[in-house]
């Protein structure tokens, strides 16, 4: 039980890393620099749906990352 919490914090933590780099921000730094490209092709629209997806893919992920760390505190 512990080993199967332990691994989707791990993976909680993956995915909460990698939605977080790829939003863009208001200075349009590193992740400007990636989602920029894709607003350019296909338009400001899907740019902003990227970033909304991205917004409730880190939501998520924060809540299950939240979670299994207090299930292995409890443990």
């Amino acid at each position: 039980m512990k080993i199967a919490i332990t691994v989707l914090l791990i993976i909680a933590c993956i995915i909460l890393i990698i939605s977080i780099i790829g939003q863009s921000g208001k200075s349009a730094g590193m992740s400007g620099s990636i989602t920029g490209g894709a607003e350019q092709l296909f338009g400001k629209q899907k740019g902003r749906a990227l970033d909304h997806t991205l917004d409730k893919i880190t939501k998520a992920a924060a809540v299950g990352f939240i979670l299994c760390a207090l299930v292995l505190n409890a443990i």
